[in-house]
C-alpha cells in the first residue's frame, strides 16, 4: 500500500517530469493523471492490462512516456493505434483538451477499459474504436496517427497509414534506433526525422520516428 503522502509525491513527480519535458502541467491535470494511474491500478487486477505493477513505473513508463510525444503533435485530430490501456492517447487527451483523440483498441476488454476510464475522467474528447485499425474508415482523417507497441514500421504503416491526412504524420514510438527499419519504408511514405526522446527518471533508451507521405502517397 502506499503511504499517505504518495498523491503529493506523484503530483511532484509528474510536475517535475513535465517541466523537464518542456511543457506546464495544471493541478487538475496532474490530478486527472492520478485518478488514470489510480484506474489502471484497479483495471489491471481486474483485467491484466499491463505488466508494470508498480505506480512510480506506472507514472514514468505509461504516463510520462506518452507525454514524451507532447511536442510532436501535429493539427487537431489524433489517432492513438493499438492504444492497450490508453496509452499514450489518455494522458495525451488529458494534456489536450482542444484536440479530438480516436484511441483504436481491437481487444473487446482493454477497449472497455479505456471507455469506462474516459467516462470517470469527463473526457469529452475521447473516442474509442474497439476495432482493428486496418479495418477502420473514418470519414475524417487524423493529422496524427502514432503506435507505442506494433512492431516494425512497415507494419504500422501497413496498418495505419491509410489514417493519416495528406500533410499529416505518423509517429512511432520505438526503444533502440530502429536502423535496419528506416531503411526499408513501403511506397508513398519517407521518414522525416528521428527524435531521441529522454523520459524524465528512465534510463531506457526511446526514439521517436517521424513519417510522412510523400508526393503520390494515397489513402
Amino acid at each position: 500500500m502506499a503511504d499517505a503522502v504518495a498523491p503529493g509525491s506523484e503530483r511532484s513527480l509528474l510536475a517535475a517530469g513535465a517541466q523537464e519535458l518542456g511543457f506546464a502541467m495544471s493541478e487538475a491535470q496532474q490530478v486527472a493523471l492520478l485518478q488514470l494511474v489510480d484506474a489502471l491500478e484497479q483495471g489491471n487486477a481486474l483485467f491484466n492490462l499491463t505488466a508494470i505493477r508498480d505506480r512510480p513505473g506506472m507514472l514514468r513508463k505509461h504516463v510520462l512516456d506518452s507525454l514524451s510525444l507532447q511536442g510532436f503533435l501535429h493539427g487537431q485530430r489524433v489517432a492513438d493505434v493499438g492504444t492497450g490501456a490508453g496509452f499514450p492517447g489518455l494522458p495525451l487527451a488529458i494534456m489536450n483538451p482542444s484536440r479530438r483523440f480516436a484511441l483504436i483498441e481491437a481487444t473487446g476488454k482493454k477497449a472497455r477499459f479505456v471507455m469506462q476510464a474516459a467516462a470517470e475522467l469527463g473526457l469529452q474528447n475521447v473516442e474509442i474504436v474497439n476495432q482493428r485499425a486496418e479495418n477502420y474508415r473514418p470519414e475524417q482523417l487524423f493529422d496524427t496517427v502514432v503506435a507505442r507497441a506494433l512492431s516494425s514500421l512497415a507494419a504500422f504503416i501497413a496498418f495505419a497509414g491509410h489514417l493519416c491526412a495528406a500533410d499529416g504524420r505518423l509517429l512511432a514510438m520505438k526503444g533502440k534506433r530502429p536502423q535496419e527499419e528506416l531503411g526499408a519504408m513501403p511506397r508513398g511514405f519517407r521518414v522525416l526525422a528521428v527524435h531521441r526522446l529522454r523520459v524524465p527518471g528512465l534510463t531506457d533508451e526511446r526514439h521517436l520516428v517521424e513519417i510522412v507521405r510523400t508526393s503520390g502517397g494515397g489513402r
